[in-house]
Order: structure tokens, then C-alpha cells, then sequence
């Protein structure tokens, strides 16, 4: 009975760590998703930059994870080159491991003050504040998950079996990576598995030699949910987990036989005993770092080798059967993927937009006319397909859906019009005017740019998920999409009265793109409405204020 306590309370410990981690990434994403984006894509100039980057948004980001599948993304959209984009990977592992030395550096006793400043923040009406704190309530559950491992471990110190159990382990190195490999991938985080073994090790039981293999296998295991995430990705984003995959392996394949002698050489250096863990996982990442980022071309090639481009069509229907409409969950399914088809291209007409208008160059727009086509065609072939799902006869909840996917697709093909037509030329005009926007004013575009992005993909996992969390935060994203233009028109015009040349030179163009940007999050937020409306959250003019 005693035994079994114990495992609950390690379990539940792990589980409030974890739950914390995901706060703290949901946090960041909220305040400064934008900009750890934009930081992220622009910061991969130089080998050293791109190590920095994916240091960087790690360290926010609480997770190697999310850092991978946001970079490979980019590779998707040639917005970071393959090569640099294995070298951010590096970066993150090492933010991965100085994140567990910070947490285990001590300051257990400061979560009841980071808890309470959390929801002090988190109770404010700006989204930058609450973003925050929702990061600091999710750093105090975890530096409340430390104390609690200790508490479940402490019982752990005088148990023969364990001690055994141990001792097995320690005469059988492969099992041993194989079991914290496991660990780790099971949680999604390297982090927690090193955690874990952090507080496994205060116990005394764990050999020098077995902690490194143990950290060993916290980094192999790490590296596996990206890599499963992406299985569906295109070649360009499995070449980069891949890859990252393929290194974590190589280091641990070298690094296994020489546990031992790194376990003696630790212990000779003026190392805590208790931070053992933290410091073997810091000293591995970065070694593999230093090793591994000469050879991110040749790796680069060979992931190119191994993952072959897939042939595709690049027009028409990709999900559409016919024969699914005797189905009618199957064929809305596959629907749903199309419509979701047309909302990645949606984002990638965005990203020309942004692409030209930051590197004042013409020639990411001229994919644009392309794309709105495509989006054209396939919301067309989307709305025939349901129609004849319509009239093969559906239930009232099918119908529903059938409904919300046809509005959907009109929406994005909306959008693509205004981008083709609107951006697109505001932004041709500007360079072959050879225009300037004031600094101040094309930040401000630029910003507005990336958070319409940022939009457009939480409505396409509101589409798929229909969450009413997610749902009920893009409606207020309403709001501040007004706020905000409203705001840089405001700041525009007083650039005017003060004289700025700038400004002057690109008065309509700055309104008209602040005006179609605004239109575009309209018709992003329009996939809030149905589901908002279903759950009776949505009144007939604005957002139901919840009680508190």
C-alpha cells in the first residue's frame, strides 16, 4: 500500500510538472507568439544566429518540441534555410537542458509569490499581460511539482527494492536508455524525464554511470514527439525532425560506452552531487552542439536524400471522393481536410505579402495571382461537393456542419480576393515607387502582418477542434485587431501633422493595407461564430462577458 502512495504521488508530481510546462508555453505563445515568430524566421542569417534563436524561443517556449515543428514550418515556407534550420534545433536542446538547471537551481520557495503575481497578471484585460501571467502561474505549478517530486521520492531512499532495482539497471546501460527514452517520450519532454531522474538521484540509489545513461536516454526520447508529429508533414518538415533525431541518436551511440568514464570524470570536478542530472544533460547538449554544427550541411543533404519530395498535384481537390458521399462523417471529413488545404494556402499568400514587404522586393508577390486561383477552384469544388451531400439527404448535425464548412470556405476565398487585390498591389506600389514607410509605421504593418498569421492559424485548429476556449480567445482577438488599428491610424496621422516626409509619401497606401488587414481578421474570426453560438456564448451584437 505504502509503495503504491508513493507512485501516485510521483505521478501526480510529473502530471502537475508537465501541466505547468503547458502553461507556461500557452502563456508565451499568448503575449509574445508574434514576435517570437518573426524572431525566429528573420534570426536564422549566420550559424550563430540561428543557435541564439532556437536558444531563445526554447527558453520562452518551455519546449524543444514546439521550437522544432515551428522551425520546420518555416522550411516549409523557404523562410529558413534546411541547414540553419538544424542548427536552431541545437539551440533548442540546449535551451531544453539550461531551463532543467534553472528549475532544479533552488527556488522551490519562491512558487507561492510566482503564483500569486501570475494571477494578479492573468486577471488583466490585455492580452500581453495575460499571456504573462499565465506563464508565471505555469513556472510557479512547476516549481511546486519540484517540491512535491522531493516529498515522493524521500521514501524511496530506504527501499531495498528500489536499490535493486537499480542495481539492475546499472549492469544493463541499454535498458536503461531504452527505459528513460520512454520516459521522455511518453511525457513529450525531455525536461520532465530529467526532472524525474534529478529527483530519482537525491535519493542516493542511482550510480554516476546510470545518471548519464539515464540523461542519455531523456534526450534520445525527447527528440521522438517531433519526429511523430510530423509523420503527415511534407518531406521539408520530416527532414528536420529527422535530422534532429538522427543527431540525438549519433550522441548517445557515442557517448553510451563512455558513461562510466564520464560518471568518473564528474565526480572529480567541483560539481553538486544533487544537480548531477542538470549538469550531465547541459554538458551532453552542448558538446553535441559544438560537434554536430559543422557537419548541419551534410546533414541537411543526406535528410534530402533519405526523405524524398512526394509528387503531387498543384490544382485541384486533393480530399474530395465521390465515392465518400454515401458516408456522410467520412465525406464532411474529407472536406474539412480540403477547406483546411485552402487555409494553408491562405497563409502562404500572407507570407508573400510579408516576405516583399520586408524585403522591399516584388518578387514574392508574383506567386500570389497562383494562389488565389487555386483558392478559387478548390472552395468552388468544396461547396458542389457538399451540395450534392446535401441532396443525398443529412441529419440536422451534418447539415450543421456542411453549413459551417461552406462559410468557411467563403470566407478564405474572401480573403484571398482582398489579399490579391488589396495587399498585393498595395505592396507592388510601394516598391515599384521605390516608397519608404517611417520606421515606426512599418513595424507597425509588419506586426499587424504577423498576428493576422498567428489568427489564421488558431481558427484553422478551431475549424478541426471546434474548442470553445479557442473560439471565445479569437473573438476578443476582435477587439484587438480593432484596438490596434484604430491605434496605428491614430499614430499615422500624428506622423502626418509632425511633418514626417515618410509618412506623407505613403499616407494611403499605410490606411488601405491597415483597412484590408482589418478586413481579413473579420472574415478569420467569422469561424468563432457557429461554435459560440451553439454553446450560447454569442449574442446578437457581441461576446457574452462570463461572470468574473
Amino acid at each position: 500500500m505504502a509503495s503504491t502512495v508513493v507512485m501516485i504521488n510521483l505521478f501526480g508530481a510529473v502530471a502537475l510538472l508537465l501541466f505547468g510546462l503547458r502553461q507556461v508555453k500557452d502563456g508565451v505563445t499568448l503575449a509574445f507568439g508574434a514576435k517570437l515568430r518573426s524572431g525566429l524566421a528573420k534570426g536564422t542569417q549566420s550559424a550563430s544566429r540561428s543557435f541564439l534563436s532556437g536558444f531563445i524561443a526554447t527558453i520562452a517556449l518551455q519546449s524543444s518540441t514546439a521550437t522544432a515543428l515551428l522551425t520546420a514550418s518555416f522550411v516549409e515556407k523557404r523562410m529558413v534555410e534546411s541547414r540553419m534550420a538544424q542548427i536552431v534545433l541545437l539551440g533548442a536542446n540546449v535551451g531544453t537542458a539550461v531551463t532543467a538547471w534553472i528549475v532544479s537551481a533552488g527556488v522551490e520557495w519562491l512558487a507561492p509569490l510566482v503564483l500569486f503575481l501570475g494571477m494578479i497578471l492573468y486577471r488583466s484585460q490585455a492580452m500581453a499581460r495575460r499571456g504573462g501571467g499565465l506563464a508565471l502561474v505555469g513556472i510557479g505549478l512547476m516549481l511546486t511539482s519540484l517540491h512535491l517530486l522531493g516529498a515522493a521520492t524521500e521514501p524511496m531512499r530506504e527501499s531495498p527494492a528500489l536499490a535493486a532495482f537499480f542495481g539492475l539497471l546499472a549492469n544493463a546501460w541499454p535498458v536503461a536508455l531504452a527505459l528513460s527514452a520512454g520516459v521522455a517520450f511518453v511525457s513529450s519532454s525531455s525536461l520532465a524525464a530529467v526532472v524525474l531522474i534529478l529527483s530519482l538521484a537525491s535519493t542516493g540509489a542511482l550510480p554516476l554511470s546510470l545518471i548519464i545513461v539515464l540523461v542519455l536516454g531523456a534526450n534520445l526520447g525527447g527528440a521522438i514527439p517531433p519526429v511523430i508529429a510530423s509523420l503527415a508533414a511534407p518531406a521539408a518538415v520530416r527532414r528536420i525532425t529527422l535530422g534532429n533525431l538522427l543527431v540525438r541518436a549519433i550522441g548517445c551511440v557515442i557517448a553510451l560506452p563512455l558513461a562510466g568514464f564520464a560518471g568518473e570524470l564528474m565526480a572529480m570536478l567541483p560539481l553538486s552531487p544533487e544537480k548531477l542530472p542538470v549538469d550531465a544533460h547541459l554538458g551532453f547538449n552542448i558538446l553535441l552542439a559544438i560537434l554536430a554544427a559543422p557537419f548541419s550541411r551534410a546533414l541537411s543533404n543526406l535528410m534530402a536524400r533519405l526523405v524524398r519530395e512526394e509528387a503531387r498535384a498543384e490544382s485541384g481537390p486533393r480530399f474530395l471522393d465521390e465515392r465518400e458521399l454515401a458516408t456522410p462523417v467520412v465525406a464532411l471529413a474529407s472536406a474539412t481536410r480540403e477547406v483546411l488545404a485552402v487555409g494553408d494556402l491562405i497563409e502562404r499568400m500572407l507570407m508573400c505579402i510579408a516576405d516583399a514587404l520586408e524585403r522591399n522586393d516584388t518578387g514574392p508577390l508574383a506567386e500570389v495571382p497562383a494562389l488565389e486561383k487555386r483558392v478559387d477552384l478548390l472552395q468552388q469544388e468544396v461547396k458542389i461537393y457538399l451540395s450534392k451531400l446535401k441532396s443525398e439527404g443529412l441529419d440536422e448535425e451534418h447539415g450543421r456542419r456542411s453549413i459551417v464548412i461552406i462559410d468557411y470556405a467563403i470566407n478564405l476565398e474572401h480573403i484571398g480576393d482582398i489579399i490579391e487585390k488589396g495587399l498585393r498591389e498595395q505592396v507592388a506600389k510601394k516598391i515599384d515607387n521605390q516608397l519608404r514607410f517611417s520606421e515606426a509605421g512599418h513595424a507597425e504593418l509588419r506586426d499587424f502582418l504577423a498576428m493576422t498569421i498567428d489568427n489564421l492559424r488558431i481558427a484553422q485548429t478551431i475549424f478541426v477542434t471546434r474548442d470553445f476556449g479557442l473560439a471565445r480567445q479569437l473573438m476578443q482577438l476582435k477587439v484587438e485587431v480593432r484596438r490596434i488599428e484604430k491605434e496605428s491610424s491614430e499614430r499615422h496621422l500624428d506622423r502626418l501633422r509632425s511633418g514626417s516626409a515618410e509618412s506623407l509619401q505613403t499616407s494611403s497606401l499605410h490606411l488601405d493595407m491597415l483597412r484590408d488587414l482589418k478586413r481579413v481578421n473579420a472574415h478569420i474570426v467569422s469561424v468563432a461564430h457557429p461554435i459560440l453560438e451553439e454553446g450560447g456564448l454569442l449574442g446578437e451584437t457581441r461576446l457574452i462577458q462570463s461572470a468574473g
